[in-house]
């Protein structure tokens, strides 16, 4: 091997380099994606309600206190699997009932606790975030939260 690369041959690992890497990129973008769409999450279960939990959630701007799935404010418990926690993944009355008493009483005026402010929701809207909720608990997050507290 000579002791002084030429510009020819550097130019050669540079692209070659390149075109290594950009491949590499577009395997891995393309398995993400194939991943995600057909494994994560549950698209045929997705309705009306659960959409209109989720605008609940963002009007609401939730996540700057909470995570779903590990993205957002680490200042309140993760809620991709609040509904397992509370152990009413399996019954959407029993969910909204529990979500509603929940939210009626916050903030709950515990000396240094924090509090959740109580965005008097109707019920509809609390429904709707419960179903929200629901539907993301059904969501493969690849054992996230890695602990059940969340």
């Amino acid at each position: 091997m000579r002791e002084v690369m030429t510009k020819s041959m550097a130019r050669n690992i540079f692209y070659g380099g390149s075109l290594f890497f950009i491949i590499i990129f577009l395997g891995l973008s393309f398995h993400s994606h194939r991943y995600i769409v057909t494994t994560s999450t549950n698209v045929e279960t997705l309705s009306e309600e659960v959409a209109l939990g989720k605008k609940v959630w963002e009007d609401n701007a939730c996540i700057n206190c909470h995570t779903l799935l590990g993205e957002g404010a680490y200042f309140a418990p993760e809620l991709v699997n609040v509904m397992t926690r509370w152990g009413v993944d399996d019954d959407p009355e029993a969910a909204f009932e529990t979500l509603k008493g929940w939210m009626e009483a916050m903030p709950t005026g515990i000396e240094g606790r924090r509090q959740m402010p109580n965005f008097n929701l109707s019920d509809d809207e609390i429904r709707h975030l419960s179903e929200f909720f629901l539907w993301i608990n059904t969501i493969d997050a690849q054992d996230w939260p890695p602990n059940e507290a969340g």
